[in-house]
């Protein structure tokens, strides 16, 4: 399949954009270290042009809300089928990059700055760094794609991994130039295979879903409890891999800085704030109308991307955020549900079914 776009002027007559050239794709890296959101409005450049140390040069290497990284590859004139094999040869390099790797490859990028600072800021937690590159997925940037690349990521991700292509056009209209973008794969399914790729020390998913719950102005853990839900929202990144929630899946959730708070069992797939309802004494609202204890991102109501995603849950047990669990050496994360595969996982469940009680 070759990914073509075009794009058309609105009127009595809509007349087509004329396809145009960039004119170097040095270009193209530029406006990405401008304005990253071209790319994904959820990640952070944290890194250019940075040598493997065996003949290559990674050209952006970006972090995401779990601290886990992103490698992206401009093709360069290069044919696709090339660019993937190069790019999964970076990826061997950027797999064993350790923390203070990380921070000298930001340092380089930009002086005088501190990734832990900065992530701070730009993601409102703290950068964990247990976790901090913890996976990691490839996304190639590219103008055209072939039918045998196309087969070749596909058949990647069927497999667990984390490889996506995005391809842009440039249109002109007049003297103006416009780039277009589209996805070769719904970036929610690459995230979903770096957050599920077996890690080294990985072992047999034990079935159990851990769920990350944030308690603050946005969302109330009170009214999750009293009400039988989890959410997300505020960006596509935080709220995606709440499709990774089936009917009967069984969750442990944690509120990041306190601990895990409850356990329950998926009633359903993930809904949209404007469809999701409560049962309440008056009969079936809607949660919007419902819920006052947390803005739920009620501003983005209309948009896709940024809207609350609600999952219905029936919970077996919770408890107060104040008397949330928290031990030495218990999992955490910072994606909104996950499928963990680490040993560490497997220890924190069965210390949770002893405190909660839990069979």
């Amino acid at each position: 399949m070759t990914i073509r776009h075009a794009i058309w002027k609105v009127g009595e007559r809509p007349v087509p954009l004329a396809v145009a050239n960039l004119g170097s794709e040095q270009l193209l890296e530029n406006m990405i270290v401008a304005t990253p959101a071209i790319v994904h409005d959820q990640w952070m450049l944290i890194g250019r042009q940075r040598d493997t140390g065996f003949g290559g040069r990674i050209d952006l290497l970006a972090i995401a809300p779990d601290s886990s990284l992103v490698l992206i590859e401009l093709k360069r004139s290069r044919t696709p089928r090339e660019v993937v094999a190069q790019a999964i040869d970076y990826a061997t390099f950027v797999e064993g990059l350790k923390s203070e790797d990380i921070a000298s490859i930001y340092k380089a990028f930009a002086p005088g700055r501190d990734l832990g600072a900065d992530f701070k800021t730009r993601f409102g937690a703290a950068l964990d760094e247990e976790t901090l590159n913890a996976n990691h997925q490839i996304v190639i940037v590219a103008d055209t794609i072939d039918e045998s690349t196309t087969r070749i990521v596909n058949y990647l991700n069927e497999r667990d991994i984390a490889i996506n292509i995005l391809c842009f056009q440039v249109f002109a209209n007049g003297n103006d130039q416009f780039l277009s973008r589209t996805w070769l794969l719904d970036p929610a399914e690459t995230q979903a295979n770096a957050i599920s790729a077996p890690k080294r020390e990985s072992e047999p998913w034990n079935g159990e879903l851990y769920a990350s719950f944030g308690d603050d102005e946005g969302r109330s853990w009170v009214e999750a409890v009293k009400y039988g839900f989890i959410s997300a929202g505020g960006g596509s990144w935080y709220s995606n891999s709440l499709r990774l929630l089936n009917a009967g899946d069984r969750i442990w959730v944690r509120v990041p800085g306190s601990g895990f708070v409850g356990v329950g069992r998926a009633r359903g797939p993930r809904m949209r704030a404007n469809d999701f309802t409560l049962a309440t004494a008056n009969g079936e609202r809607s949660a919007l109308d419902v819920l006052t204890e947390g803005h739920y991102h009620r501003q983005f109501v209309d948009d896709p991307d940024r809207s609350e995603y609600f999952v219905p849950v029936e919970w077996l047990k919770t408890v107060t955020v104040d008397k949330a669990v928290h031990e030495l050496g218990m999992f955490g994360n910072q994606n909104t549900v996950c499928k963990p595969t680490v040993p560490k996982w497997r220890h924190t469940v069965d210390r949770l079914k002893q405190v909660f009680g839990v069979a």
